[in-house]
């Protein structure tokens, strides 16, 4: 079945203010792994592709790493909590069942009496596209002013660690923006989110909700609390469709591929990036990778890249940026913005 625009699409004046992210103080190397799971030395990052990922301590939630990449982004848009209209978490990982994830970090930043909304918009690893796609339309209607948006993700307590090819890939951190209508200059000038509903089995935590709650299963509950993916599916399902969301991303734009200064794809996994690199016909040079260092930070990884590049001046005010990635569902998003 073919998706139709429900409307033309329009570009919306809405600015990134400020990001900022956040990582767990414990780093975890590829050669500790090796050690650990009696592999040759060099294993585990030549599987992965991960040299070393960043992994979260009993304490530490995704509320409060989200937390202190909230404080990093509001410092970086030089706005105060107090001037914060709405909070929304695009995390892919819970803290807990109930409530959202947003109500958790709310408490975190101290907004316990406050009465600042918040809430959840959950896209999986595609959060952060989703949530900035769905955030302009109030902000730009003038329902919000300002907007707080933190992906934040614990994947490694929901890893198989002797499976190398799926635990070697991940890591776990936060990510943060704060939004505002802009004044000129910086706005969302595309969008598209597909998914692909055949593919929901490729990518998935069968436990977390009531479908596999303990008290309705007679099988056992804790390996359906384990991480699953068919590599190669989830591959080949976004091989198909990820050039038809490219050139579409590019029509609605108005532009060439080679007026697209960055692209900052979801950090899947390496062999994901450099394949979709060669297939999407990018420059290497314009794609921003953090992911030898982070890993898949889940829906933390596209705005952790961002941040980076932000922050160490590859990315200037003025330039077009091209988001665009694959997440649990199977679904496939992207956005080009003027920052």
């Amino acid at each position: 079945m073919q998706t139709s625009q429900l409307f033309p699409p329009v570009s919306r004046p809405v600015a990134i203010l400020g990001t900022g992210h956040a990582l767990p103080e414990q780093i975890i190397t590829s050669a500790e792994l090796d050690a650990e799971l009696g592999l040759t030395a060099g294993s585990v990052a030549r599987i992965s592709g991960v040299i070393q990922r960043h992994v979260a301590i009993k304490v530490e939630t995704a509320a409060s790493i989200g937390a202190i990449a909230a404080r990093n982004a509001l410092l970086a848009s030089g706005l105060e909590l107090d001037q914060i209209d709405l909070i929304a978490c695009a995390s892919g990982t819970m803290d807990q069942g109930m409530p959202c994830n947003a109500a958790l970090l709310h408490r975190e930043l101290g907004l316990g009496q406050s009465g600042t909304p918040a809430m959840d918009i959950n896209a999986s690893c595609l959060g952060f596209i989703a949530a900035l796609d769905i955030l302009s339309w109030p902000l730009i209607a003038g329902r919000y002013r300002h907007v707080l948006l933190v992906c934040s993700d614990i994947a490694s307590c929901g890893l198989d660690w002797q499976h190398v090819e799926v635990c070697g890939i991940f890591g776990d951190g936060a990510a943060a923006v704060v939004l505002g209508v802009s004044d000129g200059g910086a706005k969302i000038i595309a969008s598209s989110f597909k998914t692909f509903s055949d593919g929901a089995h490729l990518c998935q935590i069968p436990a977390g909700g009531s479908r596999y709650h303990p008290r309705r299963i007679d099988t056992p509950f804790e390996p359906l609390t384990s991480f699953s993916m068919q590599g190669k599916g989830v591959f080949r399902l976004a091989a198909k469709h990820l050039p038809t969301l490219r050139d579409e991303l590019l029509i609605q734009a108005g532009l060439t591929q080679a007026q697209i200064d960055w692209v900052i794809p979801h950090q899947a996994s390496q062999q994901a990036m450099q394949h979709a690199t060669r297939r999407l016909g990018f420059d290497p040079k314009k794609v921003i990778d953090i992911f030898a260092h982070h890993g898949n930070q889940v829906a933390a990884s596209l705005p952790t890249a961002l941040d980076i590049a932000i922050r160490d001046q590859r990315i200037q005010r003025g330039q077009r940026l091209m988001l665009i990635g694959t997440g649990a569902g199977l679904s496939l998003g992207g956005m080009v913005l003027e920052y």
